[in-house]
């Protein structure tokens, strides 16, 4: 029987047991903050950020972790980090909120500012994506259930598009110069986008808008090991770790490489 690899594993169970934790306060009547950036922030939020920490505190090596929900640290300490973990303990917190499901846990092991390990688990479903470089991507469904490996697909025809719920006339543009006119939409939140590209059940995530690094380093290890990649709209691969701001720049995440993105992108007017 295949398995995934042993720190992926176990990096996974501390996303389970983080996922208990939020689902303990989703199943209850739950307040919900606003953050300094107008963002929602709950006790689930909290409750799976203490379960992270705590249990990569006790891991050798003691490696440095930078969350969301932790204070920022400044980039004259972090620009001296060649290791760390990145981690966001609720992904889609207004997803959450909404109660459909649809956010996750994100823990990611960040080697010269690229995702080395990561782990994505959807609390709700129990379905838990690991991966590490150089050994597969793979998914559990429950917890102690057999490991099924993940591959990405060809680029279907029409193509599946994983996105949000609503986007703007800009991506549509942009879109269209990418797939055509012929493209099917599932909507989808928080990093689950980038698995169902790795699990080869949708094609292309395209991202317009900011994101931080701790929502994407996790799933790209994923999907990155299924065989996809994630570009920057020039085509260029991510890294992490890059400055002082800690915002992604706008992307496309996909699982096809044999195409060349970089070329669509120029001829989608982006490059």
């Amino acid at each position: 029987m295949s398995i995934a690899p042993a720190l992926a594993r176990q990096i996974g169970d501390i996303a389970r047991a983080a996922g208990e934790a939020i689902l303990a306060i989703y199943r209850s009547d739950f307040a919900v903050h606003t953050k300094d950036d107008a963002s929602p922030l709950t006790a689930a939020d909290l409750a799976a950020q203490h379960v992270i920490m705590s249990a990569l505190a006790t891991l050798d090596p003691v490696l440095p972790v930078l969350s969301e929900e932790a204070k920022a640290l400044a980039w004259s300490e972090r620009q001296h980090w060649s290791r760390y973990w990145l981690v966001d303990p609720l992904d889609g917190t207004r997803e959450f909120v909404k109660r459909n499901g649809e956010f996750t846990v994100n823990i990611a092991l960040i080697d010269q500012r690229q995702p080395v390990l990561g782990v994505v688990l959807a609390p709700v479903t129990g379905e838990l994506y690991v991966a590490e470089r150089d050994r597969g991507a793979w998914l559990q469904t429950q917890p102690d259930g057999d490991w099924r490996r993940l591959r990405a697909r060809p680029l279907a025809q029409p193509p599946v598009l994983a996105g949000s719920r609503s986007h703007g006339s800009l991506q549509d543009s942009m879109l269209q110069g990418l797939l055509g006119d012929d493209y099917q939409l599932v909507p989808l939140g928080s990093s689950l986008k980038f698995c169902l590209i790795a699990r080869g059940a949708a094609d292309v995530y395209l991202r317009l808008g900011p994101t931080s690094e701790w929502d994407t380093a996790a799933a790209q290890c994923v999907l990155q090991e299924a065989g996809g990649a994630v570009l920057d709209l020039q085509g260029e691969a991510f890294s992490y770790n890059r400055g002082e701001s800690l915002l992604n720049p706008e992307f496309i995440a996909v699982g096809d490489t044999s195409i060349d993105w970089a070329a669509r992108l120029r001829a989608a007017g982006q490059g």
